[in-house]
């Protein structure tokens, strides 16, 4: 029965079983397999959650590890991100990349240049790199910034066309006497002459054709405003921010502005233009002070009614939520859209204080979850109307 399973089905299973696989399958490991198997435990055998269950790491009966236990051992963090980079595919080797440095905290992935050098640029690490940059010498810290660039710009394009897509009904059809076929209006032809419809034939008599010119509608400026928690639970949301607010940048109709906060707040509309300058200033952790954030957010504003400013926040409020829902309130009142954005990234998977979150929303705020996508749909519908 056993002859009947292929290779590669063998190193799956094998890879899944541990050592039992042995007994289980009745087969030997190859080289391969037992490198593979010695680079997954170099980083999962560190997890407690396999104590006790006779996996990765465990000794038998006989005392013996049954794991690939000295081999993984002896890896260094150089050496186990070399192996992962020849054994395994790219999705694979992103994701024990990312579980090296989320799960496991691995930081020397971000913080050595050595291992630095080698990794492959990835939200995760980007992630880990504006958790730990202040932790890294001005070499390192070079090599960081590449990784950030490199990130930033795969998500700069991917955002751009959400956010320019979102904004392509900027042009109106009006009226033109000028005939071209390309511009021939044919709904408006057939709605002008149904009075010439023929039941028996089953066709209109077009007496009078109509045509339009695509010009760009005029676009009253708006002001957009992004207040972004940079708490630590909230990096996804200040890198999908940053480069959102650099997208919205220069688009027709739309002045763009950027603010950070945890206790302080900090403006970085100077930088919007370069995300990679704006998230290597984002100092992440601290506490929040939410309400501070929207009382400057609030100086800022030019036209209350053509402005919309998007809180983007966890809702746990350090500083007074009763200034915050009163801020808040003012500014709906003046006539100004408020969002309360519990999460910015491409997973919109929020995790707020709801409480907080409904007393602003009582206060007139839309509350919810948006990606960079949907806020610019949301932006490019205020400002097109």
């Amino acid at each position: 029965m056993t002859s009947a399973i292929d290779p590669a089905e063998w190193e799956r299973w094998r890879l899944i079983l541990g050592d039992s696989a042995h007994q289980a399958l009745g087969r030997s490991d190859s080289d391969y397999v037992r490198r593979q198997d010695a680079a997954l435990d170099w980083l999962y055998g560190r997890d407690a959650d396999t104590d006790g269950r006779g996996v990765r790491g465990q000794s038998g009966a006989d005392g013996n590890d049954r794991s690939a236990g000295s081999e993984a051992s002896r890896l260094t963090t150089f050496d186990w991100i070399d192996e992962i980079t020849q054994l395994f595919p790219r999705e694979t080797i992103e994701r024990l990349e990312q579980d090296a440095v989320d799960r496991y905290e691995i930081h020397d992935v971000v913080t050595n240049p050595d291992v630095l050098a080698r990794v492959t640029p990835n939200q995760a690490l980007l992630r880990a790199v504006l958790r730990t940059k202040h932790l890294m010498n001005p070499k390192v810290l070079e090599l960081a910034r590449k990784i950030v660039a490199d990130v930033v710009k795969d998500l700069v394009e991917r955002m751009a066309t959400e956010v320019r897509s979102a904004f392509s009904g900027s042009r109106s059809r009006r009226p033109s006497q000028f005939r071209q076929a390309r511009n021939f209006d044919i709904r408006r032809t057939l709605r002008g002459n149904l009075s010439h419809y023929d039941p028996g034939t089953r066709r209109i008599a077009v007496e009078k054709a109509y045509f339009f010119t695509r010009s760009r509608r005029h676009l009253e400026r708006w002001q957009v405003i992004l207040v972004v928690d940079q708490s630590g639970s909230m990096v996804s949301s200040v890198i999908h921010s940053a480069v959102t607010a650099a997208c919205l940048w220069g688009l027709p109709g739309v002045s763009t502005h950027l603010i950070a906060f945890d206790t302080n707040v900090i403006d970085l509309t100077a930088d919007i233009v370069d995300p990679v300058e704006t998230l290597m200033k984002v100092n992440l952790g601290g506490g929040t002070d939410i309400a501070k954030a929207m009382r400057y957010a609030e100086t800022v504003i030019g036209d209350p009614r053509r402005c919309i400013v998007a809180l983007i926040t966890d809702f746990f409020e350090g500083g007074s939520p009763h200034d915050l829902v009163r801020t808040i309130k003012a500014m709906v009142e003046q006539g100004t859209s408020v969002l309360g954005l519990a999460a910015l990234d491409d997973q919109a998977n929020p995790a707020y204080d709801q409480g907080l979150a409904q007393r602003v929303a009582n206060a007139g705020a839309f509350v919810g979850a948006m990606t960079p996508g949907h806020l610019a749909e949301f932006v490019a519908e205020r400002v097109g109307r």
